[in-house]
């Protein structure tokens, strides 16, 4: 038999998946002597700062303490072994040049080595503030000054009242939201590779949750790779609501690139999904020239379905029983500017929990993190530390790149400049527009990767 391009492709594909989910096994091995001390039974040894997750946010705190002063006694605690990222990964839905699994993995080992800090891989059972100790699968941890940075979880359960726990784990499984590092973006890029025909249905969730444009960028993604694989069939998006993160910018490229491929559906509420027939149904809410809602009952077939599901705040929060916005979410109160939380002043947040009016990106992670860094940094040496006040100003706090094109690679970008009021940090954003009036440009995709090279050598070097 004879091997076409895309049996080849499925091949090397199935290879670098396999790859990259041995990489991101769980096994909960210390990777440092304190934890190993961690993972016996003896009174939990204590540390100046614990960081729970090793994501942008907490490397980022991570090393910028060490910045500060080689000998603070840093130690993460982080449940994959291996570091893997979100942003820029919708790349290799896309299968753009020189993108593979291989780009977005990478070893903690390198910036333990690098930087200085130690990392204890485990699962967090619980938080005791009173007595300053994080319990884990692999013993307990003191602290003097704990930071959490663990990210999100998804909350089927809010969205999907009636599914019982094992059609969550089936339909997370086979429908994975890729929001969060690990197996659900190898499985999302298998069933992209393994599909010949047909539609792919993309969920956008109402609320809070991470990467707002992440699923309008992983449509022009996943239709340019069916345009280069000649993949007949059409990417659907079933939004929630009609909000559209760099919706102008989007639009733009959806009806210039892919007006025969991506369809948009707004106010479209899922209702259930039956994954023997590969069907979903959900309910759409119009509006009339009267201003007089309907609704209607719809179904659709699919070939590949991303369903991403509500997000709230990683069961940490919860554990460490901080005081929360009071929404589906559930993101952390902060002490007005300060990264410190509301509840506690020997705790802080960074990332998607922080609750500050900042938009959630692994660049704002980045910003973020040397922020609560440089406030940390004061308090451990005793020294007086002064918040931003009212009057300060940060230009391009958050710069958030989307590729939207292949053949030519082409992509658009959201600026956030950030601002204090006294009680929280504030971002407010625009898209630019190029001298040719387009949003989108291939200086902005040259941009895109050089920002995630950058933020790589940030995070590890």
């Amino acid at each position: 038999m004879s091997i076409t391009r895309r049996s080849l492709f499925k091949l090397t594909a199935s290879a670098a998946a396999a790859a990259a989910l041995a990489g991101c096994s769980n096994k909960g091995e210390p990777t440092a002597p304190a934890a190993a001390a961690a993972s016996t039974q003896a009174p939990a040894k204590k540390h100046q700062v614990v960081i729970i997750g090793g994501g942008f946010g907490g490397l980022t705190v991570a090393k910028e303490l060490k910045k500060i002063d080689k000998n603070f006694d840093i130690l993460i605690i982080e449940k994959n072994d291996t570091f893997m990222s979100c942003p820029f990964s919708n790349a290799n839905l896309g299968k753009l040049d020189g993108v593979n699994l291989g780009t977005f993995v990478f070893d903690y080992d390198q910036a333990i080595e690098k930087n200085g800090y130690e990392m204890l891989h485990a699962e967090v059972t619980g938080i005791d503030r009173e007595n300053k100790t994080v319990h884990t699968a692999h013993g307990s941890i003191g602290y003097e000054y704990l930071v959490l940075s663990p990210g999100i979880e998804y909350n089927y359960e809010a969205q999907f009242p009636t599914w019982d726990k094992e059609k969550v784990a089936h339909i997370r499984r086979v429908a994975p939201p890729a929001l969060m590092p690990g197996k659900e973006h190898v499985v999302l890029a298998r069933q992209l590779e393994d599909m010949e025909d047909g539609n792919v249905i993309i969920t956008v969730p109402k609320g809070k949750y991470r990467c707002p444009p992440a699923p309008f960028e992983r449509a022009c993604m996943i239709a340019a790779y069916m345009k280069k694989e000649e993949i007949q069939g059409k990417v659907i998006i079933l939004n929630e609501t009609d909000t559209i993160a760099k919706g102008a910018a989007f639009k733009e490229a959806w009806s210039e690139l892919y007006g025969d491929i991506i369809e948009y559906h707004p106010f479209c509420k899922l209702d259930d999904v039956n994954t023997e027939n590969k069907t979903l149904s959900y309910t759409q809410t119009t509006t009339n020239d009267m201003d007089e809602k309907s609704t209607s009952k719809k179904e659709l077939n699919y070939e590949v379905l991303n369903l991403i599901a509500y997000n709230k705040a990683n069961p940490v929060v919860e554990m460490a029983k901080l005081e929360t916005i009071d929404d589906v979410f559930g993101k952390v109160v902060m002490n007005g500017c300060s990264f410190a939380t509301k509840t506690d002043p020997h705790v802080y947040a960074v990332g998607d929990i922080v609750g500050h009016a900042i938009p959630p990106s692994g660049q704002t992670a980045n910003w973020a993190g040397k922020q609560c860094a440089a406030e940390l940094g004061h308090v451990l040496q005793q020294k007086a530390f002064e918040l931003p006040v009212k009057t300060k100003a940060v230009k391009a706090g958050n710069v958030c790149y989307s590729m939207v094109g292949d053949k030519p690679e082409e992509a658009i970008y959201v600026v956030h400049d950030f601002s204090f009021d006294g009680k929280v940090i504030k971002g407010k954003g625009h898209v630019p527009k190029g001298a040719d009036g387009k949003f989108r440009s291939k200086t902005t995709a040259r941009a895109t990767r050089e920002w995630y090279r950058g933020v790589m050598r940030d995070l590890f070097a």
